[in-house]
């Protein structure tokens, strides 16, 4: 499933997610590693033949940990997950936003670390290749071998690469071109993600701030009565101090009692300006319930016109109806007076004819 000769390092799964470490100090609580959802890729190493989870904030990479046989993966709820790096004696954790995305997270972390396993067992077995093609040499081959530098099977016991200083200065700039590939591609998606939660945050802020300006407004009025009565109480006190002069308490009583009294009076214009700012809001709030009620207002008096003009109708419906009933009626009154006076016409006629026959004779 995944690539096993590449000539440097790819990523096969990325995935968003709040990373956490270990406190070093308890092994118990978990210290945010990043302030917002960050990308954590799993990347293959072709050179080394390694699996790596790496994850950059910014320009830091907070997860550098290679992936062993022996690592577990844990989901220790339905959106968090964690595992253990011995080799960086630290324990990471991941927050993920939905159940779905921890599930995927999980399986790929088991299939890349059972591709990791295979991977240690061929590397081995190409060892044990190189070994006993070792055991097998002329005693001055295995001596010549010895004294070279180590040996590192690529493609099997044929194939072998020396490390030279030309290949680890092209491995780390390789190394150092991805890592700020990645920094810059996470700079922009952190300076969008850090903008939007500013912005859910002051929204979120701003309402909770109202909702709790507007659930006590009466406990601040009840406060500055309190301060109010105490003010007068503690200027009442200075007074008398300043009356009795040197029979009452000592000057620094008094400073204390005149800085109480600043900052008395100081409270009590903050919580007059928010009494204000409050006041100014419940207008605003009265002026909109007013124009709901008139616009209730319109809309009661709309639907009685619609009423009034619906009885109308039905008004003129009745009498139309009863006009056209009336119509009828004088229809087929005058269609049987035709009728009678085509009898009486029909009748004169035979008298007529009957007269002049009998005038004939």
């Amino acid at each position: 499933m995944y690539p096993h000769h590449r000539e440097r390092e790819q990523p096969i799964f990325s995935a968003r997610a709040h990373v956490f470490q270990i406190d070093p100090n308890t092994k118990r609580n978990w210290i945010p590693a990043s302030k917002h959802a960050v990308t954590v890729s799993f990347f293959y190493d072709g050179n080394r033949n390694v699996y790596r989870i790496i994850s950059v904030g910014g320009t830091k990479a907070i997860i550098n940990c290679t992936i062993t046989p022996s690592m577990t993966f844990t989901r220790t709820s339905q959106k968090f997950g964690q595992w253990a790096d011995s080799r960086a004696n630290t324990v990471y954790g991941l927050g993920f936003a939905t159940e779905q995305q921890l599930h995927q997270f999980s399986e790929r972390f088991k299939e890349v670390k059972e591709a990791a396993r295979l991977a240690r067992e061929k590397s081995q077995d190409k060892m044990e290749l190189a070994n006993t093609a070792l055991s097998i040499a002329a005693p001055q081959d295995l001596s010549d071998e010895l004294q070279s530098p180590p040996v590192l099977c690529v493609n099997g016991p044929e194939e072998k690469m020396f490390r030279s200083q030309s290949a680890d200065i092209t491995l780390s700039s390789e190394k150092e071109r991805i890592k700020k590939m990645l920094s810059e591609g996470s700079i922009c998606e952190m300076n969008l993600e850090a903008e939007l939660f500013t912005l859910q945050d002051s929204n979120s802020k701003l309402v909770a701030a109202l909702h709790e300006a507007n659930n006590n407004v009466e406990q601040w009025k009840k406060q500055l009565v309190a301060y109010q009565e105490e003010t007068e109480r503690l200027r009442d006190q200075v007074a008398d101090l300043e009356a009795h002069g040197g029979h009452g308490p000592s000057d620094t009583l008094k400073d204390e009692l005149t800085r109480s009294l600043e900052e008395l009076e100081a409270l009590l214009k903050a919580k007059d300006e928010e009494i204000h700012i409050l006041q100014n809001k419940k207008e605003e709030y009265h002026e909109m319930e007013q124009e709901r009620e008139e616009a209730i207002h319109r809309l009661q008096e709309m639907e009685m016109r619609n009423l009034e003009l619906e009885r109308r109708v039905q008004n003129v419906e009745q009498n139309l109806s009863a006009s056209l009933e009336e119509r009828d009626r004088t229809e087929s009154e005058v269609q049987r007076a035709i009728e009678i006076l085509d009898v009486k016409i029909f009748d004169l006629n035979d008298l007529r004819q009957s007269l002049v026959k009998l005038i004939d004779k």
